[in-house]
């Protein structure tokens, strides 16, 4: 059974683990959230002069599955290749923003099995989260 791991290319995690792991022909991807790589910077969140948080929710959820394309491009793969995806949300409220980002990028690719959460909060400043396994096709 093949087993390989990254984080090239994504943030550093906030804790002892890996973005993205293959085991046979699987990959999981875990929790991605907003953080862009190279700044390390929240995509989609601002933080006013009073500290109060402000968040576009498109422009986060585009920024979560382009960590999630990163975290898949570091084992050769693609959208296409996800099988399951686990979305959290830090409200239920940003449901339809989030579907509609998600609907432009599976667009024309076979979608995935999905399963959304509203949870009580996510780390950092990330209000959604996506967590996916891939499925590595053999060649044709």
């Amino acid at each position: 059974m093949t087993v390989s791991e990254t984080n090239i290319a994504l943030t550093k995690p906030f804790a002892q683990y890996v973005h993205a792991r293959r085991v046979g022909d699987l990959v999981f991807v875990a929790g991605q959230g907003c953080r862009h790589p190279e700044s390390d910077t929240y995509q989609g969140v601002s933080v006013d002069e009073d500290g109060q948080v402000s968040y576009d929710t498109k422009v986060v959820t585009r920024a979560v599955l382009k960590n999630v394309e990163r975290a898949l491009a570091s084992h050769q793969l693609g959208l296409a290749d996800v099988v399951d995806v686990t979305v959290f949300l830090k409200s239920m409220a940003d449901f339809a923003d989030m579907n509609h980002v998600w609907n432009e990028f599976f667009s024309g690719k076979p979608a995935p099995t999905r399963t959304t959460v509203a949870v009580a909060d996510l780390p950092g400043m990330n209000f959604v989260e996506m967590k996916a396994i891939a499925a590595i096709r053999p060649p044709s």
